[in-house]
């Protein structure tokens, strides 16, 4: 029910309506006044006879309405143009016999002669006396129709342009992809037609450009800017081939400040990017060898400190000088002495990696910048092949030539920060090195003149000790907790004349570098497996050895075919004999790995993971393998009985060996407590100083002899 009006707020009382107040009559007159145009009404007969015309007519033809109105100077029909009163009368009488509202577009003729468009828009309707007449309205469209036609020139005109342009025309999405193109930039592409392109590349970045995050670059440089001028990128044509382009662009606009599209040109550079490629070429590099000269010598050496210095790391300038060359060029003449100039160069860039550089710096001599090596031996390594490489015989007009070098090195950043100085350094140390007796390199920094010298010498010391069977075997007892003995690691010494006993961490390390460490092995494996054959033949037949195999011999195609050879040789059965691997060795190729330990296993002997803890591998990993053996690393059983998170890892390490029935060793245990505390987490053997550190043969003989029973 709706409440009386006096019980409503005033804010929900109805408003009364306000048009009784307003007198319409004078608003449309008012209007009709006013208007851009011409309202009108008039007779549907041979001169379209006006019965009505408002003032605008006057603006409109020239002409008052009182001259118009009942034809009194001029009839309507008479101002249409004459070409358009026939589609007039046809267009108005279709609406009489039809629908009765009529639209139409024709010229009139003003008063002044000239010809206005315009746009006539009516109805036929009765009027007062019930007769049909029409009323409508007439509006100027000339200067509308003005702007069309100047749009639709230049449209035509710009289409004209744009297809029949010879330079590659173009519009794309923002998103990457083209909305128009030319029959030229579809030539320039190898399409049949600008269509093909637009459905050939659908996506400009991958599909177009040979390095995608050009694509990129252009939507951040026009996104910035507006327009990119003259950027060049590598593109793919249709069959695959590539070619050099210049883009120039700009981003269109939408009347909301919106990027709508990019549109522009673009033009083949592939030949002037051949040329400036060239003339860079040509300035950076020496003409003879090819190799960079000085020019980009200096920018090289820059990335290469500002490598170093981002890495912490060094590097080393190395400046080499051919000795004997003019003796070459003055008994074989200059062109040998080029032709063994090009091939010193090829030698000294297959010596080095590929992000190394060596350049001519001038006549005989070349400058290697050898980036980010790890230390003295990979610098010296390098040294040794370099000098290899071009003591080489090389062949010229008939003789076998050999020419030496002498090298001077400096380290960067140590030595010096730029190229002047690193050079001068550098070549002060090659001309020490030609006073030397050439043939030689040298060091700017005398500390490492003396580590390089005694490195060599170390070197050749343990050559001259493997050849000359100057190694001895030690064996460090594996025990249980009690005591009981169940076998010995065999482990290698050497006492040299000149350096004294030698460290294992010190000359492993020089055997694995210099490929000794294969020869190393054997020794040891031969060795140990005598020794073993010896025990077993005194009635120790439990015992097992262990020989620890390097990464590169466990890379030997014919691994377990060499170990029973040994075998065989000593006379010792393969279960007396445990082969210890580390677990990088499982990592990198797994299903080789896993057949060389398959053939090991077969043949009977045990496999132990050494040093577990340290890399990278997981127990769920080396499940895959077949091994017998976890040794747990010394690192975690120094530090087992303190109580920290080493004992944790141990634990873990423990209980999920036995989960896999893996047999558990802990070596390096120096205290009692250690003992202790790994006896309880149920570690089976033990190996390390608190029991017996490694022992020559008799001493190892002796022990066995004293332990008691397994």
């Amino acid at each position: 029910m709706t409440p009386p009006a006096e019980c409503l707020p005033d804010t929900c009382r109805p408003v009364p309506s306000a048009w009784p107040l307003i007198d319409s009559e004078r608003v449309l007159q008012v209007l009709v006044r006013n208007l851009d145009g011409m309202v009108f009404r008039c007779a549907i007969d041979a001169h379209w006879t006006l019965h009505f015309a408002s003032d605008g007519v006057e603006a409109l033809t020239g002409y008052r309405p009182d001259e118009l109105e009942g034809n009194a100077v001029v009839s309507l029909e008479a101002l249409i143009h004459p070409d358009d009163r026939a589609s007039v009368r046809e267009v108005i009488d279709e609406a009489c016999r039809g629908v009765g509202r009529y639209r139409v577009k024709y010229r009139l003729q003003h008063r002044d002669g000239t010809d206005r468009w315009v746009l006539g828009r009516g109805a036929v309707v009765r009027d007062e006396q019930g007769e049909r007449v029409l009323e409508g309205f007439i509006e100027d469209v000339t200067e509308q129709l003005t702007r069309q036609r100047l749009l639709a020139d230049a449209e035509l005109r710009y289409r004209s342009i744009f297809e029949d342009s010879v330079i590659g025309m173009f519009q794309t999405s923002i998103d990457g992809h083209y909305l128009a193109a030319n029959r030229a930039l579809a030539d320039l592409y190898g399409y049949d037609s600008p269509e093909a392109l637009i459905a050939g590349l659908s996506d400009i970045a991958t599909r177009l450009y040979v390095d995608p995050t050009r694509r990129e670059e252009f939507t951040t440089l026009i996104r910035e800017h507006h327009r990119v001028a003259d950027f060049e990128s590598e593109v793919y044509r249709r069959d695959g081939s590539r070619i050099w382009i210049a883009e120039n662009a700009h981003v269109v606009f939408g009347p909301d400040g919106q990027p709508l599209y990019y549109e522009g040109t673009v033009e083949d550079v592939t030949k002037q990017h051949g040329y400036r490629k060239q003339l860079e070429y040509q300035a950076t590099h020496d003409p003879l060898t090819g190799l960079p000269n000085r020019n980009l010598l200096q920018d090289r050496l820059q990335q290469a400190l500002r490598q170093a210095q981002r890495r912490g790391s060094r590097g080393a300038l190395a400046f080499v000088d051919l000795d004997n060359f003019k003796f070459v060029n003055d008994s074989l003449g200059h062109g040998a002495g080029d032709r063994l100039l090009v091939e010193v160069a090829r030698r000294l860039k297959a010596s080095v990696r590929e992000s190394d550089t060596v350049a001519r710096y001038g006549g005989d001599e070349f400058v290697l910048i050898l980036g980010d090596y790890e230390g003295l031996s990979d610098t010296l390594h390098i040294l040794h092949r370099i000098q290899d490489v071009v003591g080489a015989p090389i062949a010229l007009q008939g003789h076998q030539i050999h020419v030496n070098c002498s090298i001077g090195v400096s380290v960067f950043p140590d030595d010096g920060g730029d190229l002047e100085v690193l050079l001068r350094h550098a070549d002060a140390a090659m001309h020490h090195a030609k006073t030397l007796g050439k043939g030689q390199f040298q060091f700017y920094t005398e500390s490492l003149n003396v580590a390089a010298r005694e490195r060599l010498a170390l070197d050749s010391a343990l050559r001259q000790a493997i050849e000359q069977d100057g190694l001895h075997v030690v064996y460090q007892p594996k025990v249980g907790a009690h005591g009981q003995l169940y076998g010995f690691e065999a482990l290698v010494r050497w006492d040299s004349e000149a350096f004294g006993s030698v460290s294992p961490a010190r000359f492993i390390p020089l055997a694995e570098e210099n490929g000794l460490i294969g020869h190393l092995t054997w020794f040891v494996l031969r060795h140990a497996c005598h020794q073993a054959a010896t025990w077993r033949a005194q009635g120790h037949g439990h015992l097992r050895v262990a020989v620890n195999i390097s990464p590169s011999l466990f890379r030997e195609k014919d691994l377990a075919a060499l170990v029973q050879s040994v075998l065989d040789a000593a006379g010792l059965p393969p279960e007396n004999l445990e082969l210890e691997i580390t677990e990088g060795m499982l990592m990198g190729d797994v299903q080789r790995a896993l057949a060389v330990l398959k053939e090991l296993k077969a043949m009977g002997v045990f496999i132990a993971i050494d040093d577990f803890g340290t890399g990278y591998s997981s127990l769920a990993y080396l499940k895959r393998f077949p091994i017998d053996i976890l040794k747990v690393d010394r690192s975690f059983v120094m530090e087992c009985d303190l109580g920290n998170e080493a004992v944790a890892i141990t634990r873990a390490i423990v209980s999920l060996a036995h989960s896999l029935n893996l047999r558990v060793v802990a070596e390096g245990v120096e205290t009692a407590s250690q003992l202790a505390v790994l006896n309880a987490l149920g570690c089976e053997e033990f190996q390390g100083y608190l029991f017996a550190k490694p022992l020559p043969g008799p001493e190892a003989a002796a022990f066995l002899d004293a332990a008691p029973a397994a």
